[in-house]
Formats: structure tokens, C-alpha cells, sequence
């Protein structure tokens, strides 16, 4: 399984790597929350640091300070793989914010990834991009908007 979403941004790439840096510290403004449950790691972005976004778990195994992160999901999670954060200059004022998720599905995995957890993943992260283009430009060209079944699936969550 691969999914992978990106947004680019009429900002410099240092902008965007900066924020990037504070995404899982207390201070960090990057990441959706209060909306979704908020990214905690027990050492910030340094490898070998564990932790999560609700029951969603990994580690850290790779960073490029302002530029890339990679997380390891936790082997008891039923996706064996990673996701990623890369950000990619595309001039001095444009960048590229991506998230790649990559693995196999197991167990359980196979059906609510499809059913339930695809979707939420996606609106988390199209709610993170238009954080980030607002913190990096001022405004969001285009925000996005939760699908009924993402509204759906989180009422049935409360």
C-alpha cells in the first residue's frame, strides 16, 4: 500500500522546514490539533524517538533537519512500514510539502485502512497543509473540507 499526498506552497522551503522542526514540540504550531489528537514524541524529531497521534504509533528513523522526517510504524499496528514528511525546494519562493505513507496491511489493518483510517489519515493531513500554508503565507488559497464519511467516522469516534 502507498498513499501519498503533497501540497505546494508559495513559500521558501526554510519556512517550511522550520515548522516542520517544532511539528511534534509543544510549541509547534504545524500540526492540526486541537481537531485531531496531537502528534507527541517522547524525544522530538531525533531517531530512535517513539510516540504517536492517538493509537497511532511508530518511531523516529530518519531526519534531515528542515527538510525530512521518517517514522517507523509500531510492529503491533498492522501496517509494516513508514511515513514520511519531505519537503522539496521548488524555488526561492515555492516548495513542496509531501507525506508518503508506505507498507503492507495486516491483520485487522486490511480492512479499517480502506474503510475508516485512509480517510481520516487524508483530512488530518489536508488540515496540516492548510496549516502550514497559513502559517507560511497568511492565508490558505483553498481549504479543505471534511467528506461526510470523515464527519461520519468521527462523530462515531466521540
Amino acid at each position: 500500500m502507498q498513499n501519498i499526498q503533497y501540497r505546494i506552497i508559495n513559500a521558501p522551503s526554510g519556512t517550511l522546514g522550520d515548522l516542520l522542526e517544532a511539528v511534534a514540540s509543544p510549541e509547534g504550531k504545524l500540526w492540526p490539533a486541537p481537531a485531531w489528537p496531537p502528534l507527541i514524541l517522547d524525544a522530538g524529531l531525533t531517531p530512535g524517538s517513539s510516540g504517536g497521534h492517538g493509537p497511532i504509533r511508530y518511531r523516529v528513523t530518519d531526519h534531515d533537519p528542515g527538510r525530512r522526517v521518517r517514522f517507523k510504524f509500531a510492529p503491533d499496528l498492522g501496517l509494516a512500514g513508514f511515513h514520511e514528511f519531505l519537503i522539496e525546494d521548488l524555488g526561492p519562493t515555492s516548495c513542496r510539502v509531501t507525506h508518503t505513507i508506505q507498507g503492507t496491511l495486516r491483520g485487522s489493518m486490511i480492512l479499517l485502512w480502506p474503510l475508516a483510517i485512509r480517510w481520516l489519515h487524508e483530512a488530518l493531513l489536508q488540515d496540516l497543509f492548510d496549516q502550514a500554508e497559513r502559517l507560511a503565507t497568511g492565508q490558505v488559497a483553498r481549504s479543505a473540507r471534511w467528506s461526510l464519511w470523515v464527519r461520519v467516522l468521527r462523530s462515531l469516534r466521540r
